[in-house]
């Protein structure tokens, strides 16, 4: 049963995934009473997509939780100056600063294991004879880079069901941090082979967040649901 007066909580897949991302972690949130909103993200630009959430927030009477998974975490970075927004949870996520890029925060840390294992792959835009990037990961090394510690069967499924990033979303410059003025809460997965875990917490550290640290995979939110959803109903539960 849902508290009508308890904060949404939206939830912000990343690159490479979709929704069913927080496949496990709904059910944990909504056993707990919490309202729950899981969109889809069209991974096509770091600026269009954060435009897209925030009119998904906007729309949402009363008080948001924006949690933010991977490159999910830049689009709640941005998204999150929405007035209704009350606090933001980073998993395995990038925390940008403002004026500054996926590309630009990765850089200053060595590559993960995810950076010989991408994809690049064009794809048309309408209305323009340039062609877009799409960047993806080899299927074959999907769960060992992205979802080790999740059953074989469901990686497999994973694997081949990607929902690319496109390339342009590496270079765009987050017009603003939400975290300067909202409580945000970080979960560093110590074990990730997709982000370094120092990107992790440099972006959590530098932000002040209140910050945990889990034996995962990327793919926390599928590895360790339980956990994932004891920091969201912290957040929920410090701004309720």
């Amino acid at each position: 049963m849902s508290r009508p007066d308890s904060p949404t909580v939206v939830l912000i897949h990343g690159a490479f995934a979709d929704a069913s991302s927080f496949a496990r972690v709904i059910p944990e949130l909504l056993d707990r009473g919490l309202n729950v909103v899981a969109p889809a993200v069209p991974n096509r630009s770091l600026l269009g997509d954060s435009d897209y959430i925030a009119s998904v927030v906007r729309q949402i009477p009363g008080p948001v939780v924006l949690v933010g998974h991977s490159y999910g975490g830049a689009v709640i970075t941005v998204a999150g100056v929405e007035e209704n927004v009350k606090a933001l949870v980073y998993l395995a996520g990038y925390a940008l600063a403002e004026g500054e890029s996926l590309g630009e925060l990765q850089g200053g840390f060595p590559d993960s294991d995810l950076a010989a294992a991408l994809v690049y792959t064009p794809f048309p835009i309408e209305g323009s004879t340039e062609s877009g990037t799409d960047v993806s990961v080899q299927v074959d090394k999907f769960h060992a880079i992205f979802a080790a510690g999740v059953d074989p069967d469901l990686a497999a499924v994973l694997a081949v069901s990607q929902r690319p990033l496109a390339a342009q979303a590496f270079g765009e410059k987050a017009p603003a941090a939400a975290w300067k003025t909202k409580p945000s809460w970080g979960l560093v997965a110590s074990s990730d082979h997709t982000i370094n875990p120092d990107v992790e917490r440099y972006g959590y550290q530098r932000a002040g967040m209140t910050t945990v640290e889990v034996d995962s995979s990327h793919l926390v939110m599928l590895a360790h649901p339980r956990r994932v959803a004891d920091l969201i109903e912290e957040a929920v539960r410090a701004v309720s």
